[in-house]
């Protein structure tokens, strides 16, 4: 169904709010929802890692001020918001739910409509692509090329007829959108996500966002920049098939994380690793990428860890203390079922 007009039987909302993961995949999938149908709303998000937001939001309504309104939720996984999506929704609130990340606290409700699937080869702007039947493809291809799913982003843009070079922009995009919102807090980002949607969201033609605005060159710029600093990084530890890189306690490697993790990911050689942002505090933040999802999940390794959740392919844990290193490395060796021993490279 398109979203061009009120879902039938819905009266008009109290108020709007649009609740996104302030990645690529999160800002596309808005924007294009938003293209089929302007709308005033308020905006929830944060980086890529700050996916409690419906709890963000849920302490900020009352409940009178959920009674009749309108959410639109994008690329957060429902089971790090299932309590207070339910609050919500008892309390009366209408909401629209597209993600792609685990969901297995999914519940009936009157009031929720649900639009997911976990396969690896989607991600939450193919269900949005999917939902408005192409209109706005080439930001879903953009999407899908910054969550790292390059060939079903190849597939969609050949059925938008897009040529070699418009294909090879879009790549670029996706990447330096999903780069940005990388970070333990906004202000290590280069641009707020709210402002980065903003930025985009005067744009039906991603080709003129990237030709036309300020904000494509600077994070162009920000992206290479960072990028450089990867050469020569080398593994903390390896074994045959897997691998864990430590990344130093800066700004610059925080926001450089997603984009390691998804050239390694790239290399296809179906290897697992994790990579391990160190903060100020000591702590670290986990990105782990699994090299056969279908058997191995991500997410099932990283919810073995307080506060650790993803999807089949790609997981994270926002907060591992410095101390348990060495278990999760022994966790991580375990899980993907690698050899105790590193017999050379």
């Amino acid at each position: 169904m398109r979203r061009d007009v009120p879902p039938s039987g819905r009266p008009a909302p109290s108020r709007r709010v649009d609740v996104f993961n302030g990645d690529a995949d999160g800002i596309c999938a808005l924007h294009q929802l938003r293209l089929a149908a302007p709308a005033e709303s308020e905006l929830v998000t944060g980086v890529k890692r700050d996916i409690a937001l419906l709890e963000r939001l849920s302490a900020q309504l009352s409940e009178s001020d959920c009674a009749g309104a309108e959410l639109l939720v994008l690329d957060i996984s429902l089971d790090a918001n299932a309590a207070p999506l339910r609050r919500l929704l008892a309390a009366g609130a209408r909401v629209d739910y597209f993600d792609h990340h685990a969901a297995a606290q999914a519940f009936a409700h009157p009031g929720l409509r649900l639009f997911w699937d976990d396969c690896p080869d989607c991600c939450s702007s193919i269900l949005v692509d999917r939902h408005l039947d192409g209109r706005y493809r080439p930001w879903a291809v953009a999407a899908a090329f910054g969550d790292n799913l390059a060939a079903p982003a190849r597939a969609l843009a050949a059925r938008a007829g897009l040529d070699g070079a418009a294909v090879a922009a879009l790549e670029q995009l996706g990447q330096v959108l999903n780069y940005n919102a990388y970070g333990d807090c906004v202000a290590d980002l280069h641009i707020a996500p709210e402002r980065l949607y903003r930025a985009v969201s005067p744009y039906a033609d991603p080709l003129a966002f990237i030709a036309d605005s300020p904000c494509h060159a600077l994070l162009l710029d920000g992206y290479r920049a960072d990028c450089a600093r990867l050469q020569g990084l080398r593994p903390h530890w390896q074994r045959p098939g897997g691998a864990v890189y430590l990344l130093p306690p800066a700004p610059w490697a925080r926001r450089v994380s997603g984009v390691l993790a998804n050239r390694l990911a790239a290399a296809g050689d179906a290897a697992s690793f994790a990579i391990l942002s160190c903060h100020a505090d000591g702590h670290y933040v986990v990105s782990v990428r699994s090299g056969a999802p279908a058997e191995r999940s991500a997410h099932g390794l990283c919810e073995q860890f307080p506060g650790g959740g993803g999807r089949k392919a790609a997981g994270g844990i926002n907060h591992l203390p410095a101390a348990e290193l060495d278990r999760f490395i022994e966790q991580f060796r375990r899980y993907f079922a690698l050899p105790e021993q590193h017999h050379g490279h």
